[in-house]
């Protein structure tokens, strides 16, 4: 009898301390953040997780710190939740930072936790998510909590190309705390409740005496559409949580894995017969390669990345056959789809992730160059361009390119040519590969003939006429190899199913190396 009220004593006394550190920082705090229109981060990972799949670590672990009377701030588990869990079924290590709890300031018990369940994630190859909410370093704990920052940073980097890592930013991330995010695959952000910075709007009012809004600064549409530091600009904490989940069903859990698989009813050999007469026959005009795309992939579904930076080039992920791609498509209705330095810079990193986590790169292409101009001379061009050529030439997964209509230059080049290691290069009718445009060539090659006609308009445009007729087509790229086959833009769906079923099995390799030294 005596040892049965000891047991329930024991487990009275473990529900007490379970409760105390549910609480968070207390049911004020849990009130006061949630009028804000934010989530607990206990509500947070229910959303995020399968009903019923989380398992919680370190609930019970507090600071040690006695400075400044933080030993009369004590609460368990010291404002952040870790753990694992299954999103649709997969395995996933999580942690969700609880602003209630010192603001969800970092410790070096904090980022003990988080670290812990990095190190298990790097260990059972499966994805890392970190929910972030967090005033910044625990100031109290000086270079503690600046170690403890260093220490997730370079897990990050050994975990980087290992595991897909996810980063949701759900309130303020200031300071060291942003660069964990920006070394993670994906980043999030709620519109209106998230932003990011280095130095806030008072340091920056201080030092350069410009005045500026957290929103304008570091917002979910600031980082989205103008520096490209978020991936995915959410409208609230659910919609954010649920985009997660839609993500992960796009990669696998670690570089060891194939690209995920799902059943289709779209059949593989569906003919896409708007495909004959979207593009225009006028070449300047442009067309939404948006519609190409989802004409093609299965369900005509595509999860699109980085959707308001550099809108002149697409990125994001759709299915063929069930089979998990990503796409790459030049824009023609934003800048005519040139390359720029955003967006080379877009593409590049999106290529090498996929490339990290066997997923196949199926390009679209219609790019008449780099887009011209002193600003981005002086900005690099030169060594962002590079980093796209870089990053198509380094890729060995499955690679299968599309030019669609203009393929000029070296922006034909760097765009997933066979000349950078590409499998299966396609090309539709109204294709021009060629080193320029008609007019453009015709000026430099013939500028003596023009300037000696009597009518140099009407010769001009003759000429212009035989060079299109010669060049601007894809049967020269077709008979030197370059081109593995012209085809009816009706068959395009069905092309790159018979291409990634034929490369399923692909194995290439680069030379030993410790790594190469990509243009930063």
């Amino acid at each position: 009898m005596e040892e049965t009220n000891s047991l329930q004593q024991r487990l009275s006394e473990l529900e007490k301390r379970n409760e105390s550190a549910m609480l968070g920082g207390g049911a004020s705090r849990i009130e006061k953040h949630k009028q804000g229109g934010r989530l607990t981060a206990r509500e947070r990972l229910d959303i995020l997780l399968d009903p019923g799949s989380f398992v919680e670590m370190d609930r019970l672990v507090s600071h040690r710190c006695t400075n400044f009377g933080m030993d009369k701030t004590i609460v368990p588990g010291d404002g952040v939740v870790t753990g694992y869990g299954r999103v649709n079924g997969k395995l996933v290590y999580v942690s969700s930072q609880d602003f209630t709890v010192i603001g969800g300031s970092m410790s070096r018990t904090q980022a003990n936790k988080i670290c812990k369940v990095m190190d298990l994630a790097l260990k059972n190859g499966a994805p890392f998510i970190a929910l972030n909410d967090s005033g910044g370093a625990r100031i109290q704990e000086g270079i503690e909590s600046l170690g403890g920052y260093a220490d997730i940073f370079t897990r990050n980097v050994m975990a980087s190309g290992v595991i897909p890592q996810i980063t949701a930013i759900m309130g303020p991330c200031a300071g060291g705390a942003v660069y964990s995010p920006s070394i993670t695959d994906f980043v999030f952000m709620v519109k209106n409740t998230s932003y990011m910075f280095v130095t806030g709007p008072d340091v920056i009012k201080t030092v350069t005496h410009e005045e500026v809004t957290k929103e304008d600064l570091g917002g979910a549409t600031t980082h989205s559409s103008k520096s490209g530091v978020a991936h995915f600009a959410t409208n609230d904490d659910k919609h954010c949580l649920l985009m997660i989940r839609e993500l992960l069903s796009f990669v696998p859990s670690n570089n060891l894995d194939d690209a995920p698989a799902l059943p289709t009813k779209d059949r593989p050999d569906r003919l896409v017969e708007s495909l004959n007469t979207l593009i225009p026959d006028n070449p300047k005009k442009p067309y939404d390669m948006l519609s190409v795309i989802t004409e093609c992939v299965d369900e005509g579904y595509f999860l699109e990345v980085h959707k308001h930076f550099a809108q002149n080039i697409i990125v994001g992920f759709a299915r063929f056959n069930g089979r998990s791609v990503g796409i790459v498509a030049n824009q023609p209705s934003i800048l005519a789809g040139c390359l720029n330095i955003e967006a080379s810079r877009k593409a590049a990193r999106f290529i090498r992730l996929c490339d990290s986590f066997n997923i196949p790169i199926v390009s679209f292409v219609d790019v008449p160059g780099f887009l011209p101009g002193k600003d981005q001379e002086w900005n690099g061009i030169i060594t962002h361009g590079a980093k796209l050529l870089y990053a198509y030439a380094e890729a060995t997964v499955p690679k299968i390119t599309v030019i669609t209509r203009k393929a000029y230059g070296g922006a034909y080049i760097v765009m997933g040519s066979k000349l950078l290691r590409s499998d299966v290069n396609l090309a539709y009718p109204s294709a021009e590969i060629a080193v320029m445009g008609a007019d453009g060539a015709v000026s430099i090659i013939f500028r003596e003939e023009i300037a000696k006609a009597k009518d140099p308009a009407a010769e001009r445009a003759r000429l212009t006429a035989e060079y299109e007729a010669k060049f601007s087509n894809p049967y020269v790229s077709a008979e030197l190899g370059y081109t593995d086959e012209v085809i009816e833009p009706a068959m395009t769906r069905k092309r790159i199913i018979d291409s990634l079923e034929m490369l399923k099995n692909k194995r290439d390799v680069m030379p030993p190396k410790k790594h190469g030294n990509i243009p930063l």
